[in-house]
């Protein structure tokens, strides 16, 4: 895949058009996975680990088999971990600020980490056909994203 404009790109994305495959199709066959075997997979949604970080760390630490300790809890651990991996420290990390990937610049992964930022950068009409197509394809599944 080449260098696209934002416009062709969400048209190519709202299609189904990915290295990765349809998103839709891969985030719904996650969320069923995590219904069907609960203990092999484990569903996060970003907004929830941004409103909620550290119930959402103890989720997978839980799930990782290796939960906190009440004196990993009592002592600030677990808000150190939060610290060290929030996206203010991580998109500040040398490593994440130069080379590359593949074909962008590793610091092209990182924006602003905010919630509900997509709204600054897609169109009204953008952001209707996409609310469409996440309606119609989670719809009968219950995931709310």
């Amino acid at each position: 895949m080449g260098t696209y404009t934002l416009e062709e790109a969400f048209d190519l994305f709202c299609r189904g058009v990915s290295p990765y495959g349809p998103y839709w199709d891969h985030v719904l066959g996650y969320y069923k996975a995590s219904l069907e075997m609960p203990d092999k997979v484990l569903f996060l949604k970003y907004e929830e680990m941004k409103e909620r970080p550290i119930e959402q760390l103890k989720i997978l630490a839980d799930f990782s088999g290796c939960p906190f300790s009440e004196d990993e809890v009592a002592d600030g651990g677990i808000n150190d971990i939060v610290r060290l991996c929030s996206f203010d420290n991580l998109s500040k990390l040398e490593v994440n600020m130069t080379g590359k990937f593949r074909l962008a610049e590793t610091k092209s992964f990182f924006r602003k980490g905010e919630v509900g930022d997509w709204v600054n950068h897609l169109t009204p009409q953008m952001i209707e056909r996409i609310d469409c197509i996440t309606g119609e394809k989670f719809h009968a599944s219950g995931l709310k994203l």
